[in-house]
C-alpha cells in the first residue's frame, strides 16, 4: 500500500494536526516506509508459533501473603503523621456521595 499526500492531509484532519508542505512529504515518505516493512512481515511464515498475549517470558514471583501482628511501635510509627484517625484505622473525608 502506498501513502499518499491527500492521506496524510486526511488523517492529520482527523488527528486535528497541522503540518508545514516539508513535514508533510517526510511523513509521507516515513508511513510509507514503515507500511513496507509490515508488508515484509507479512510475508514470513508464523503457522508454527503459538500465540502470545506479550512478549516477556517470565513468571510472577509473588510470594504469599501472611498476617503478622505488629507492635505497637510499629503502628503508633505508621500513624504519627496521620492528620486524622479512629481506633487504629486511618480516617479520611468521604470521597463519593452515594444518594442520586
Amino acid at each position: 500500500m502506498e501513502i499518499s499526500k491527500k492521506d496524510v492531509d486526511y488523517v492529520a484532519s482527523l488527528a486535528r494536526l497541522e503540518f508545514s508542505e516539508k513535514d508533510k512529504e517526510s511523513l509521507t515518505q516515513q508511513l510509507d516506509s514503515i507500511l513496507d516493512y509490515i508488508e515484509k512481515i507479512k510475508e514470513v511464515d508464523t503457522s508454527k508459533i503459538a500465540p502470545t498475549s506479550h512478549g516477556a517470558t517470565g513468571q510472577n514471583v509473588w510470594r504469599e501473603d501472611t498476617v503478622v501482628k505488629s507492635s505497637q511501635s510499629t503502628i503508633d510509627a505508621l500513624f504519627k503523621n496521620a492528620p486524622d484517625k479512629e481506633g487504629d484505622f486511618f480516617k479520611v473525608k468521604k470521597v463519593m456521595d452515594t444518594e442520586e
